[in-house]
This record gives C-alpha cells, structure tokens and sequence, in this order.
C-alpha cells in the first residue's frame, strides 16, 4: 500500500471517529438534560413555571419549597439547554441580579412536561430513566449472574411513570380503536358483556374499556399488589368504582376467575416471565365466541442492526427494565420488550390457539394490536 493509500486510510479512520465521539457527546448532552427534566418534574418547578410564570430563581424556589441556589442553577441550565426562555434582555441581564433573572416555560414546551392529558406528554419517561439509573449497580449484577432487577426494585417512579405515559393514549384513543374494528366492537357491545384486562397496572386501560363499554363488567388483574390498589384509587376517583372490579391475582390464574366475553393485555405480555402458561389461562377463560386481543409494543417483524428509532427506544427499556423484571422470577422465558410477531404467535400456539392476526388499528403511538385466533 502506497504512503497516499495510507494517509488516506487514517484520514477515513479519523473521521469515523470523530464521528462517533460526536454522537457519544451528544447523547450526554441528551442525559443530563433528561436527568435535569426529571428534578424539575419531581420539584414541581415546571408545574410553577407554567401555572405562575415568568419567575425568578427566589421567587421559584419560595413558590415551591425548595432552595434558592439549586432553583438558580437549574433554571439556567434549562435555559442554555433551549428548554426555558428568559425574559431579560441581553443588556438587561447584565443590569439584574442573577436571582431576579426571569424565566418562563413555552406553552409547547409546557405540553409536553406538564400536561397529562396530552399524547405528547413525556415527562414520565425521564422518571422512568432516572429510576433505572439508580438500579444500575444492581443491574450490573444481574447481568453477571443472570439474575435480577424486579419492578419492586425499580420503585414508585417506575410504577407511575409507566402508568402516565400510556394514560392519555387509553383515555383518548382506546375507545375509537376498538370501536375500528366492527367484529370486535361488537363482541365487546353485547349486553352484560365481561371483560378481563390482563397486567392492568394502574388501571388506566381497565378504566378506558369500562368508560367505552358502559354495559360490561370490566375487570382488572395484576401481580402488583400496590399497582393494584392505585387502580382502585383512580376508579374511585373517576367515578368507576362501582363499574369495574381490581383483583390481585397474575394471568395464570385467570381461568379460576370465571368466563369472559373479551380479554386483553395491554403492554404487558413481553414482562410476564411465563407468557405461555397466561395465555393458556386466557384462552380457557374466554369463551367460544369472545375476543383475546394482544397490544404490544410495534416491532420489526425480524432483527436488524439499522433498526428504526422505534427499536432503540424498545431495546433501551428492555435491557434496563423489562428483561431484568422479567428475569427476577425463576424459570421465565426472558422474553424482553422486542417482542416480535413471530414470538407472540409461537406463545400463542404453544399456549392453543391456531394463530395470530393483526388488527387493523392505527394511530395508536408505536403500538401494535393482534388477535389471537382459536
């Protein structure tokens, strides 16, 4: 090889790089951002900004109980990261004292960190990152053993955090979803018609059925004694209490709660360690004529190294969150949160039924829903 080949080759190599390093950078640009989202989520100084802005760094942290010199340095921070904007001139600035510099929270901007009810909230994922990132030295270890990392280690955060960011996409979109299909609507109009939601969590998509279907018995099942207990909360509080029911009992047990018109389980098939033995269950408690629908997260059908942004995102939960959860219980299949196609159909078909079939539903984020077929 010439000395030019050479020279040539380095100067490729170098820029690759640079590169790479480039995108690293970037990415701890991204996390300390996402980390500095969660303190103000968690302080409520984003709730303060949008309710009583612009506020000064004294004024945020009197409005909230918090201190001053923190309130300060984050309030810049989030201006410098194009989060917050200043209200102060440029030759203002110089003129006022650093605690009376004036910050506000655009309204765009306020949707997305304040905002519940909106399909572009995401606050909550920064509390779901922050909580995996305590776990990390935990998370090693299980690595190394091939144990470990349950949703009861994860924490409160984890919990509501999962909770929040799948509400507003139940409460909004769930109803004209199901309604989309014809032979499922149906199914779930019938009079007196029983519906079971399967690893309901918090019980936002137990609620989201029981509002579409106010005829049916809707009924919540979950491992997760204190997610459990938060459902009834919310049903209670929503006025539901006396339209569906919370149970602690897993999917496996489902065929001792009775016959069902309907089950689903939503988000959730990819955490159970033993999906197999829950869908049997599913299947024994449906009855002949009733619908199992599966929402799962919309994967590729098949592995690939230029994965879409969809699968990053689904590989990162999975290997900080729903792979370790899962693999806390002894004997689970692992599954993770990439569950594809042809994994749930080899579930479905072990568990027996013939086969699956995807739903017509669109718009519903980066979900999928799939029947499974007796």
């Amino acid at each position: 090889m010439s000395d030019e080949s050479t020279v040539g080759s380095e100067e490729i190599e170098g820029a690759a790089t640079t590169q790479f390093a480039d995108r690293v950078f970037g990415s701890v640009l991204g996390a300390f951002e996402i980390l500095s989202i969660n303190l103000g989520d968690r302080l409520g100084w984003y709730r303060a900004l949008a309710e009583y802005g612009p506020l000064s760094s004294s004024e945020l942290a009197r409005r909230t109980g918090t201190d001053e010199r923190y309130a300060r340095e984050w309030l810049e921070q989030q201006a410098v990261s194009g989060i917050l904007t200043v209200d102060e001139t440029e030759a203002d600035l110089a003129e006022v004292a650093a605690s009376d510099r004036h910050f506000a929270l655009p309204a765009a901007h306020a949707e997305v960190l304040t905002d519940e009810t909106s399909l572009d909230y995401l606050a909550p994922v920064a509390r779901m990152i922050a909580a995996s990132a305590v776990q990390l030295p935990q998370l090693a270890g299980a690595y190394r053993t091939g144990g470990g990392v349950s949703w009861q280690q994860l924490g409160d955060d984890a919990h509501e955090s999962q909770g929040d960011i799948n509400r507003p996409w139940f409460e909004q979109r769930l109803a004209p979803a199901l309604a989309s299909v014809d032979s499922l609507h149906q199914v779930l109009s019938r009079p007196g018609a029983r519906i079971a939601d399967v690893g309901c969590g918090h019980g936002w998509s137990t609620l989201a059925l029981a509002r579409a279907y106010p005829d049916a018995r809707v009924e919540g099942f979950d491992v997760d004694a204190p997610s459990i207990e938060a459902a009834r909360r919310h049903a209670a509080e929503a006025g539901l209490g006396e339209h569906v029911r919370f149970h602690v009992v897993g999917g496996e047990e489902l065929s001792a709660e009775g016959r069902f018109d309907a089950a689903f389980v939503f988000e959730a098939l990819h955490d159970m360690p033993y999906p197999v033995d829950v869908l049997a269950a599913i299947r024994r408690a449906a009855r002949d004529d009733g619908e199992v629908v599966i929402m799962d997260e919309a994967v590729a059908e098949r592995f690939a190294p230029d994965g879409d942004e969809v699968e990053r995102l689904m590989y990162g939960y999975s290997i900080l969150v729903c792979l370790p959860d899962s693999l806390s219980s002894p004997g689970s299949v692992g599954t993770g949160t990439v569950m594809r196609q042809s994994t749930l159909e080899r579930y479905a078909q072990e568990a027996g039924f013939t086969g699956i079939e995807e739903l017509p539903i669109e718009g519903f984020a980066s979900f999928r829903f799939t029947r499974l077929v007796r």
